[in-house]
């Protein structure tokens, strides 16, 4: 079992930042956030590798930056330029090593209006 403990969010102004930040309670293979809006399927945002590697989805390239810090078991999501149409509830999601197995945090809502 792998718990999740997020926090970050909230209210921001259109082009405003926020950083949302989840801690896994092991070491995982990956650390990513998805989001879901209203009436919408839940979509990924971005995932980091144990290894560094990530992943981000088209719509949050050259905004949005992840990173981790594998000693304490945390993933940052950075998010700048933030637009109306990235208000979702963002949810924490970790694979552990060897069979993928998938968690997921309580959710986070972050929302972007003026």
């Amino acid at each position: 079992q792998v718990q999740l403990v997020e926090s970050g969010g909230g209210l921001v102004q259109p082009g405003g930042s926020l950083r949302l930040s989840c801690a896994a309670s092991k070491s995982v293979f990956s650390l990513g956030w998805y989001r879901q809006a209203p009436g919408k399927e839940r979509e990924l945002v971005a995932i980091i590798t144990s290894f560094g590697g990530t992943n981000y989805a088209a719509s949050v390239k050259g905004r949005f930056i992840i990173s981790r810090d594998t000693a304490k078991n945390t993933a940052y999501l950075q998010m700048n330029s933030l637009k109306p149409e990235d208000t979702a509830v963002y949810y924490c999601n970790a694979q552990t090593f060897n069979t993928r197995t998938n968690y997921w945090g309580q959710g986070t809502q972050v929302t972007v209006s003026s």
